[in-house]
């Protein structure tokens, strides 16, 4: 550690993301990218805005995305937030909601940017352990001291709460922000985003690095009460106003307006994702029932870490998570039917 180093740097553990390597031939399903480019239109938006309007700052208040986004949910602009990428999001969500010395409540196995946020801010955290499927044990959460969050679908296990269990959390911790990280769920059964109305202190998080294709975007969003966004808006300019870019903002304005060409690219991953699932069943593995766009899976046989570094090795690059209890367990993110098949044929030698 350097001696410059003030104390919040030295108490940080960063979060450690997907392997990126830039190779051609590398057969790439670590990271949750979706494998289809984003809609057509969004490409025409960005070429436009870049030839007319690059020596402007772009919109501080981002209200036409705002608007565009609160026409999806049935919301006002009042009640959305953008940033760049959810993981900006959720980090102005900590600092808004979440006290120092006040512990939240999150479960043992999820998103590992978590932590790393909790000790930045000194925000301690008690870790609710799951149930030995994974799913989440809905009472542990009750009455938490600071607040809760946990992502829906889980993340890295895939698995989805249904509704009922995520209004049970909110209605039990009623003087405290409830939020529910939704990465993935537009692959999934239903969002919490209907309870937005109901409840003051829900605060929704999504992206559109997944399911719209724009993870090289960086954006992301927040759903939830005026007094809730009002908060993070002050977050976001007590650091910089400007925290979208004008390509970003043209491309996922137009993102938003493709509707038939986001259902019909997610329609196709779970598809395939339905395919893979049954398919890696019958290769002998266990696969948790996933509603995201990757699935969580382990073998009998052939443990996980060995099958991760065989795969690797012959350019196939999954997800590993070398800690208890999930170090028996691979992520592996579903691609296009062509990647799948070429996966499977790649498997196939380890196997046998």
């Amino acid at each position: 550690m350097s001696e410059f180093w003030s104390t919040m740097v030295k108490r940080t553990e960063p979060y450690v993301p997907g392997e990126q390597l830039d190779q051609a031939d590398i057969l790439k399903l670590n990271t949750n990218e979706n494998p289809y480019p984003p809609a057509p239109a969004v490409i025409e938006a960005i070429t436009e805005e870049m030839e007319r309007k690059l020596h402007l700052y772009p919109s501080p208040t981002v209200d036409q995305l705002r608007e565009e986004i609160a026409e999806q949910y049935n919301l006002t602009k009042d009640n959305v937030f953008v940033g760049n990428g959810s993981d900006e999001v959720l980090a102005f969500s900590f600092m808004a909601f979440f006290e120092p010395g006040k512990a939240i409540r999150f479960p043992a196995i999820t998103y590992s940017f978590y932590p790393v946020y909790a000790k930045l801010f000194h925000i301690p955290y008690e870790e609710v352990t799951v149930n030995h499927d994974f799913t989440l044990p809905v009472e542990d959460f009750f009455q938490s001291e600071g607040g809760v969050i946990f992502p829906n679908p889980n993340a890295p296990t895939s698995v989805y709460l249904p509704l009922d269990q995520v209004r049970a959390i909110i209605q039990n911790n009623p003087e405290l922000v409830v939020i529910v990280d939704e990465a993935y769920i537009d692959f999934a059964e239903a969002s919490a985003v209907s309870l937005v109305k109901e409840f003051d202190n829900l605060l929704v998080v999504q992206t559109m690095s997944k399911s719209r294709a724009l993870a090289g975007l960086r954006v992301g969003f927040a759903l939830g009460n005026p007094d809730l966004i009002q908060a993070l808006i002050r977050i976001k300019d007590s650091f910089n106003s400007y925290t979208l870019d004008r390509l970003a903002i043209a491309g996922a304005e137009a993102s938003m307006k493709a509707k038939d060409y986001f259902r019909q690219s997610t329609e196709k991953i779970i598809h395939t994702r339905e395919w893979v699932s049954e398919q890696m069943k019958e290769h002998g593995f266990h696969v948790v029932p996933s509603q995201a766009n990757f699935i969580f899976v382990s073998h009998a046989r052939i443990p996980a870490k060995t099958l991760y570094e065989n795969l690797k090795e012959i350019g196939v690059l999954v997800r590993h998570f070398d800690k208890l209890p999930i170090d028996n367990y691979l992520r592996i993110t579903i691609g296009t039917d062509e990647d799948m098949e070429l996966f499977f044929k790649k498997l196939k030698t380890l196997l046998d």
